[in-house]
């Protein structure tokens, strides 16, 4: 019975290296038609070329039957441990073809593509903008990745690892970030099996001994098949660099500052102004603002009480210069 136990246990643990196996090593292994990405070695593509050690890649509506090829790699001697060397493949991509002895093609070996990687944070507590900057402090946290390296996992049956890379205001590095429960999650290798995909709300900043206000800085990178220790560009094989701010108030909202103002009370300036009026010899001082008034249409001159006469005065005076006139000439008669 125990011996039974043994040999069962032995079986088991070579079926389980034996299945394990493939899978591990299914990441660099390519089929035909496969996508290979820049950067990546190590790869085994002799599945992919067959017979064939050749590979021959055409321009763009070039007739692959009657022209030979634009650009031609022996791959002799690296079948089996073959690096998508930028130096060879950046700006040839898209399908590289096996060459027969003749140098006529053999039939697609695989599709050669420059890889793209980007991440963003998103709030799950409140409907925001993904490409958000500023978290409020406690709102949780997931990352969306979209990246066309997602093409391993339905063709190598092994999915590309993503590592998301997080820096404090110290400048110090997390490995696992903690939710609002307090339970960390890894973000070293993440398996990414959808375009795009989403993880779970990973991160809360909330408390603020692990997670103190300031500015974090997040992004991604890749090194399936050392791809990003050999073509390090950003977007490519390692995503761009994004500052998120934690803090419990929007930096937008700025608090109103006080203003002192300074009013200066002018008082108009008099001037004493001395108005001529009849009788004559007398005079009104009166005290007018010192104001600039337009000229007017002087008014009328009132007539002085020595001016007005009564109306039977006059009458009577000429009769008596009449008669007066009248003694005087027949007295000279």
């Amino acid at each position: 019975m125990i011996k039974n136990s043994i040999t069962f246990l032995i079986i088991l643990v070579f079926t389980t290296i034996l299945c394990a196996g493939p899978v591990n090593a299914a990441i660099n292994t390519i089929g035909q038609g496969n996508v290979v990405f820049v950067g990546e070695e190590g790869l085994d593509v002799s599945a992919a070329l067959g017979p064939d050690t050749q590979i021959g890649w055409w321009a763009s509506a070039a007739d692959i039957t009657t022209t030979s090829p634009t650009k031609t790699i022996d791959l002799k001697g690296r079948i089996t441990s073959f690096m998508i060397g930028p130096s060879e493949f950046d700006g040839y991509f898209g399908n590289w073809y096996r060459l027969n002895s003749s140098g006529k093609s053999d039939g697609i070996a695989f599709n050669v593509a420059d890889p793209q990687l980007e991440i963003k944070a998103e709030d799950t507590t409140v409907a925001v903008d993904p490409t958000i900057t500023w978290i409020p402090s406690g709102d949780d946290i997931r990352f969306k990745i979209d990246t066309n390296l997602v093409q391993m996992a339905s063709q190598r049956a092994s999915p590309p690892l993503i590592t998301i890379k997080v820096q404090g205001p110290d400048g110090g590095s997390y490995t696992s970030l903690y939710n609002a429960g307090g339970s960390p999650t890894s973000i070293v290798d993440i398996p990414v099996t959808t375009r795009p995909f989403y993880t779970a709300s990973i991160w809360n900043m909330g408390n603020s001994d692990r997670y103190p206000p300031g500015t974090y800085t997040y992004w991604a990178e890749c090194n399936v098949n050392r791809m990003n220790d050999n073509y390090d560009v950003t977007g490519k094989t390692v995503s761009r660099k994004i500052t998120l701010l934690n803090q419990g108030v929007n930096p937008l909202i700025t608090k109103p500052t006080t203003v002192q103002t300074t009013r200066t009370l002018q008082t108009a300036t008099t001037r004493l102004t001395t108005v001529q009026t009849t009788p004559a010899g007398i005079s009104t001082t009166v005290s007018t603002p010192s104001l600039t008034v337009s000229p007017t249409t002087p008014a009328p001159a009132v007539p002085t009480p020595s001016q007005t006469k009564s109306s039977g005065f006059g009458v009577s005076l000429a009769i008596f210069a009449i008669l007066f006139g009248l003694t005087a000439y027949f007295k000279n008669q």
